[in-house]
């Protein structure tokens, strides 16, 4: 095929999941659920360390800026799949679907860092328990989120800004439910190796780095930990941090898979499938993780609602499990 002028490219498609119509009410209603839910799920984690002070310690911190990324994460791919569901279309303007493509990388980037920050908190409150708050003050909490977003808008506009070099051919349909850069530049007709390494790049930057650590936090962590020498002590030490290492285990385990998935078969449909997984499950999830038996943030919510009235001070960390 002979390759288009890049500003001739008006428009790609988007293949979804199936373009079966009778399985189209049934795939927008359950994305929709997802969708609704995992927006009320994080807005209520988001009131609650909001209106509740005894919340407002480092690690309810990043546990908000974790939910308000993870209700962007989903929005900027949810929403178009359900309006194309909707419209019975499956098309995307170029100008969208670089949008598209920037947003999605940009809150993929931040979700790493503020788990790796958060991996940080748990590793300083376990490990150096009484320093933690000298450490932890506010300006560090700050200038530790103000970091994730500047590396994550660089990456972000590295990635995009070498997708825009790229002609395309007249084959422009894309087997996922969004614009996933991976299967737009496999889409081009010119040279992609800028391309390819700049990925690997970010594979790197985004996955390896935050990872290792993560992974550097938790070594140090359990050491610590299996030091103590009364199983309560152990049982409490660990509760503080079980429910991050859920959400970690959750968020890297369902990436991991959707390359794994993507390597083994060739069907269209199985990137979008997988990736159904960390884009949309793992955000819904979160909240569930974070709340369920949380007593600091369900005794908030109840405040919130003048269900309860809060009694006493709220213990730092010991509840989140």
């Amino acid at each position: 095929m002979e390759p288009r002028n890049l500003t001739a490219i008006s428009e790609f498609l988007l293949l979804g999941f199936s373009e079966e119509p009778a399985f189209q009410p049934l795939i927008f209603g359950l994305f929709l659920s997802m969708y609704l839910i995992t927006v009320f799920g994080n807005l209520l984690i988001l009131l609650a360390v909001s209106s509740d002070s005894h919340l407002h310690t480092p690690m309810y911190f990043f546990l908000a800026n974790l939910s308000f990324v993870d209700i962007c994460f989903t929005s900027t791919t949810v929403p178009k799949m359900l309006w194309n569901i909707q419209t019975q279309s499956k098309v995307i303007t170029y100008e969208d679907c670089i949008t598209q493509m920037y947003f999605f990388l940009l809150f993929a980037g931040l979700d790493n860092y503020i788990l790796t920050v958060m991996a940080y908190d748990r590793f300083l409150a376990i490990c150096h328990p009484l320093h933690y708050m000298v450490i932890m003050n506010p300006r560090l909490c700050g200038l530790l989120v103000l970091v994730s977003w500047i590396m994550s808008i660089l990456h972000s506009l590295l990635q995009t800004s070498v997708v825009l070099r790229l002609s395309f051919c007249t084959d422009l349909e894309i087997p996922h439910f969004f614009c996933e850069i991976k299967q737009v530049v496999q889409l081009a007709c010119s040279d992609t190796f800028l391309n390819d390494m700049v990925m690997y790049f970010g594979a790197g930057l985004l996955g390896g780095g935050p990872l290792a650590g993560i992974l550097y936090s938790y070594s140090k962590i359990v050491s610590s930990i299996c030091g103590i020498s009364s199983t309560q002590g152990k049982y409490k030490a660990f509760s503080t941090c079980a429910s991050h290492l859920s959400v970690v285990s959750l968020f890297y385990c369902t990436s991991l898979g959707v390359y794994l998935s993507s390597a083994a078969t060739q069907s269209s449909h199985s990137g979008a499938t997988a990736s159904v997984m960390y884009t949309v499950v793992t955000p819904m999830l979160n909240p569930f993780i974070y709340s369920l038996r949380n007593r600091d943030i369900k005794r908030a919510l109840k405040k919130s609602f003048g269900k309860e009235t809060m009694k006493g001070p709220i213990a730092l960390g010991n509840n989140l499990t």
